[in-house]
């Protein structure tokens, strides 16, 4: 292989797991006609350099109070959170699970996230 050769491979996830979700992902928004759960599974897909990891900072800044958001990637715990609020997503550092308890906010996986029944309109993805 060339140099050039490794600039036009593709990468994405090894995690068995997150190849799973994606793959359940993408059945699910095909049988629902869901862009939202499409869009999710297109971000999780992303190499692990491209995925999102979001600071509850920044969830705090721009969700509304009972809102559902939905991160493809992790949440990390600088900043604190001002509302009540779930967040969905694919990994939760451990300080953030305790500052997003103490917030009287819910933390779910993207996988529960995909067993309830969710409208595309009462969701923030935030990244």
């Amino acid at each position: 292989m060339h140099c050039t050769d490794y600039d036009k491979m593709r990468t994405g996830p090894t995690n068995i797991n997150l190849k799973s979700l994606i793959g359940e992902l993408r059945k699910k928004a095909y049988a629902e006609n869901s862009p939202l759960l499409a869009r999710i599974a297109e971000d999780l897909e992303k190499s692990t350099r491209q995925r999102r990891a979001v600071n509850l900072s920044k969830i705090s800044r721009y969700a509304k109070k009972g809102e559902l958001v939905v991160v493809p990637g992790k949440v990390l715990a600088a900043g604190e959170l001002n509302q009540s609020l779930t967040i969905a997503a694919w990994k939760f550092s451990e300080q953030a699970l305790d500052k997003i308890s103490k917030a009287n906010a819910k933390a779910i996986t993207i996988n529960d996230l995909m067993k309830n029944r969710v409208k595309n309109t009462a969701v923030r993805i935030i990244g």
